[in-house]
């Protein structure tokens, strides 16, 4: 027991939980499929210890597979850096106001430093200390399905090309022959030719899919943001363009220059730049500069919310059978919460497409006393919008119509 104990810290187990959801379930299984499958089909196809070219093509497929499991575990588990409890800007009167380039991640109730978003496949979230790891990870996953790719059509090119027998009408496959020129030590079957097409399907959308994801979080970084701050910015100058304000908004943490803004995330210690609380910013700027846009965008977000009364029941399900197929189908593809409605209540929505919206409920007042806030996705046919009182309670001119 004690040994045991000097290599598994009791204390440390919960962290095992995080392995207990869908994103690294499927992400870990992707990457056992396409590693096994490679190194399986690099045995049959170009063995290791005949050539040097067969070694160094082992090697590169192992190493992609442990540099790829090494980023992925470091941005699960060193996490993306927390605030403390408790902490609040010395200089600043608003006590709720922390530094905007931190985020409350409402998945796990903590604000975290400089937070690009809730990644699923790692069941954490991208922010200030693993966002180099977690970019790198979807550099090499994708570069290692591609190699992992070229030995699944090798390997099948290798082994078909002596076992099919052309003829004037028909192509014949026969997966029993055996090939006259090499002896593999391995047999490839119809088994095997099954998981390596099946394989080469899991490589060839991992590195489209993956890829994708590595460019958009390069194009972010190189300008020195997250994709939160990106949205943030966008509003902003929607902001000003609604109310023809004539202000000029300047990201803060844009250093000037991609170099140096990559500098910022990437460095060869492996850790980013800064404490996670202050940052280097545009000499036009100072370190409120982002929050103070963020409440203004707060508080137009609130004149311009329009307020809804609930007429049909809904059970907070995330594609409702009892609502319309069109509801049931175009549920809204994101991990906000839907929230449940009852009949006669009220909801403040400020976004929303054509079949959900999305809005806070009005709350009692000690539900308010308790700090309690709903919101989150319902669908539009539970709600109409409520028709004001000009005498007593009129519409501001600035809401908008959705």
């Amino acid at each position: 027991m004690n040994f045991f104990s000097a290599i598994v810290k009791f204390e440390n187990l919960h962290e095992v939980r995080r392995l207990c959801h869908w994103g690294p379930v499927i992400a870990l299984t992707v990457i056992a499929v396409c590693s096994s499958v490679a190194i399986l089909d690099s045995i049959i196809w170009y063995w290791p210890l005949d050539t040097t070219g067969g070694s160094v093509n082992f090697i590169m497929l192992i190493n992609w597979t442990v540099l790829i499991l090494y980023n992925y575990f470091n941005a699960m588990y060193m996490g993306p850096g927390y605030i403390p409890l408790q902490w609040k800007p010395v200089s600043w009167s608003k006590m709720f106001c922390v530094y905007r380039r931190c985020c409350h991640c409402k998945f796990y109730t903590v604000c975290v430093m400089k937070m690009d978003h809730h990644c699923p496949w790692i069941n954490n979230c991208c922010g200030h200390l693993n966002h180099a790891y977690f970019t790198s990870f979807l550099l090499l996953a994708p570069l290692g399905c591609i190699h992992a790719a070229f030995i699944f059509i090798m390997t099948m090119y290798t082994e078909l090309y002596d076992r099919i027998s052309f003829g004037w009408s028909s192509v014949k496959i026969d997966m029993s022959a055996v090939r006259r020129v090499h002896h593999p030590i391995m047999p490839f079957n119809v088994a095997a030719f099954a998981a390596t097409l099946f394989a080469l399907g899991l490589a060839l959308g991992t590195t489209i899919a993956v890829g994708m994801l590595f460019f958009i979080q390069m194009k972010v970084i190189t300008r020195n943001k997250t994709s939160i701050e990106a949205w943030i910015e966008e509003k902003a100058k929607d902001r000003i363009q609604y109310y023809q304000t004539g202000e000029e908004f300047v990201f803060p943490y844009d250093l000037g220059g991609r170099w140096e803004n990559f500098k910022q995330v990437f460095t060869w210690s492996g850790t980013p730049e800064g404490d996670g609380i202050e940052w280097p910013v545009n000499e036009k700027c100072h370190q409120y500069t982002l929050t103070i846009e963020q409440l203004k965008q707060k508080t137009d977000k609130r004149v311009r919310s329009v307020q809804y009364r609930v007429v049909e029941d809904y059970n907070g399900a995330c594609c409702p059978l009892g609502k319309g197929l069109n509801t049931f189908f175009r549920t809204p593809c994101t991990e906000e919460p839907r929230i449940k409605l009852t009949k006669g209540e009220t909801i403040f929505a400020t976004r929303g497409t054509k079949w959900w919206m999305y809005g806070d409920k009005v709350l009692t007042e000690e539900q308010i006393r308790d700090g309690v806030r709903i919101r989150g996705w319902f669908p539009r046919r539970c709600v109409e919008k409520c028709h004001y009182d000009s005498a007593n309670n009129s519409a501001p001119e600035e809401k908008k119509d959705l």
